[in-house]
């Protein structure tokens, strides 16, 4: 099925068809003017399509990151004593224990739904007013988007709803991810001429430009072996296939898709967490953002950082963590030899030259920094992966900061705050009484490490982080080429693009701005490894692991799996309201 082609024949009933199978939070403002008879604005509906992106859908723990993360070796929500039961259903996510039902597996396969629904709508409001000002470069964005939702939902749940006006029976279809993928990359490739080159008619990093669709084109073709043959039991995917335009192979395109954008003026920070600061908006190296604040367009819903800080580690007196999601001891053991890594972990400097050592040696630091909407200080964090006993400022009780006799913020021990008893120690070791289940008792709500990659942002309340989420950077795309060249036999080349991510990054002046290491040689296991350092907990990891066949090995509180949990469950509510639509594979 050619999908732009059937897109220049959607109509309205389309758009009422794709409500029957769970999609229908639709912004009320969408509802009322597109399905309720009245032509929107197409720029306002094109906004509604790019909202999605930021409603939750690659910005909330609990979507699209928790499918992409807490099933894997690198990341999990555990239940720590009061808190994360939650009925299992984080849980379940890294026991493999999922089912049909699972809340969050339901919530993300109607985000992604919505958003293709939305774009949908964008497209039907453009083809209504074809005189529109820049009518196709905002038709060919609203199509790159439409393909960046199905690329998504095909990859997470192995098919995605389509209704064909104009096929014979006018039924409703389930594109198939080994037939689909062909289709969305040669129909991407068809819009590139329509679309901006990134700065051109005023579009930026938040936009779907040319740029957006290389690093697409090159994710679609690293994985489209897995697509193709996604319950291969013994992961011996056809990497070097033809690619779809019989040019070459996907290795190949792969190649060239990341190679138009490393050689397009982006350039790798050499500050590796600028990437995930409160300051990303304009990061040198960003090619493709859910953009966090735009006029209040979108909402601000990114909590990858107060997911892992605790409860007591307060960056000001009114704000905390909430004690979540923790690294596993699998990914955190890969960093053995290599702590000295840029991209490990990063101290914080004050302006009047404090450090924050986090060691138990930094007994202040300077109110410095002040939230204009309370008046209240802030205190930084390090960055990174937070191991050991953790230090930080303390409550006085008086809704403010203990602080000095010199009026700096006083920094001591700190404990857990549901056990006040026990200290803020993370553990890299998480031993579960029960092996088989991610569940900690009270007394051990400490374990696992911190991941403070992301910026903590307390402008936003508890939770609600104004951090934009790169979905491309040029990281991911030295990473995907690294990858496509020792596919193809090309070590030598793969080896010098881990080489330029290890070197181009530089620790803090506290080490005299030292560069990452160069490693000398490139085998398998180091490239897995080397690509979870740059890109861990970015949304990257099962991916990476369905292609290197670790994905269905055992792993911290999780068995070893069988081929059908490399795609989730279609949701029972949508199976039981849908006709004609199927199980995926191997689930009840």
């Amino acid at each position: 099925m050619k999908t732009i082609n059937i897109i220049s024949k959607i109509t309205f009933t389309f758009i009422l068809s794709t409500l029957a199978f769970n999609c229908s939070d639709l912004d009320e403002v969408v509802k009322d003017e597109v399905i309720g008879g009245q032509t929107s604005n197409p720029e306002s509906a094109i906004a509604a399509a790019y909202g999605q992106l930021a409603d939750g859908t690659f910005t909330d723990h609990g979507s699209v990151f928790g499918l992409q993360e807490y099933p894997t070796d690198e990341c999990m929500l555990p239940t720590r004593g009061s808190d994360w039961g939650d009925g299992g259903k984080w849980r379940d996510l890294t026991e493999f224990t999922w089912g049909t039902t699972n809340a969050q597996v339901t919530g993300t396969w109607n985000s992604l739904n919505s958003g293709i629904t939305k774009t949908l709508i964008a497209i039907e409001s453009l083809q209504e007013n074809p005189d529109y000002a820049n009518y196709d470069l905002f038709m060919a964005e609203a199509k790159g988007l439409l393909i960046l939702y199905v690329y998504n939902t095909l990859d997470l749940f192995n098919q995605a709803p389509y209704r064909d006006l104009f096929s014979d029976d006018k039924s409703l279809v389930f594109l198939q991810a080994d037939t689909e993928i062909d289709n969305l990359i040669s129909d991407l490739e068809i819009i590139i001429p329509n679309l901006a080159n990134m700065g051109d008619q005023q579009t930026y990093n938040g936009r779907f430009t040319k740029q957006a669709a290389y690093a697409l084109l090159a994710d679609m073709y690293l994985n489209r072996a897995v697509f193709k043959d996604r319950y291969n039991a013994t992961s011996s995917f056809n990497f070097t296939q033809t690619a779809v335009d019989n040019n070459g192979t996907d290795m190949d395109k792969v190649i060239y898709y990341t190679s138009l954008l490393i050689n397009d003026g982006f350039s790798l920070e050499s500050n590796y967490f600028d990437n995930f600061a409160l300051s990303n908006s304009n990061g040198s190296e960003i090619i493709f953002a859910v953009i966090q604040e735009n006029d209040n367009i979108r909402r601000s819903d990114n909590d990858f950082a107060y997911m892992s800080t605790g409860r007591a580690q307060k960056q000001t007196p009114d704000n905390r963590g909430t004690n979540g999601s923790s690294v596993e001891p699998e990914f955190y053991n890969t960093w053995e030899g290599n702590h000295d890594d840029p991209r490990f972990h990063r101290y914080y400097q004050y302006a009047d030259g404090t450090w924050f050592m986090n060691d138990g040696t930094t007994g202040s630091v300077p109110s410095e920094d002040i939230r204009p909407d309370t008046g209240k200080p802030l205190v930084h964090f390090n960055r990174g992966l937070q191991a050991g006993q953790q230090y930080g400022p303390t409550l006085d009780g008086k809704g403010g900061f203990n602080m000095t006799a010199e009026g700096r913020i006083a920094i001591s021990k700190l404990y857990m705050e549901k056990n006040t008893t026990i200290p803020m120690d993370y553990t890299p070791e998480m031993n579960f009484n029960n092996p088989s289940e991610a569940i900690l008792s009270q007394d051990q709500i400490n374990a696992g490490v911190r991941n403070f990659k992301w910026e903590f942002d307390p402008e936003n309340g508890n939770g609600n982080s104004a951090v934009d989420v790169p979905l491309y950077r040029l990281g991911g795309m030295y990473c995907m080429r690294a990858e496509a060249y020792f596919r193809k036999g090309e070590t030598t080349l793969a080896l010098a693009d881990i080489n330029t991510l290890r070197t181009s990054r530089t620790r803090e002046a506290l080490f005299n701005n030292a560069p990452g290491v160069a490693i000398s040689s490139l085998d398998e296991v180091t490239l897995y490894n080397e690509i979870g350092f740059e890109m861990y907990w970015e949304m990257y990891r099962r991916k990476q692991m369905i292609r290197f066949n670790t994905y269905d090995k055992a792993y911290t509180a999780k068995a070893a799996t069988q081929p059908y949990l490399r795609v989730f469950s279609i949701p029972q509510s949508t199976i039981d309201v849908t006709d004609g639509i199927e199980q995926n594979f191997g689930y009840n």
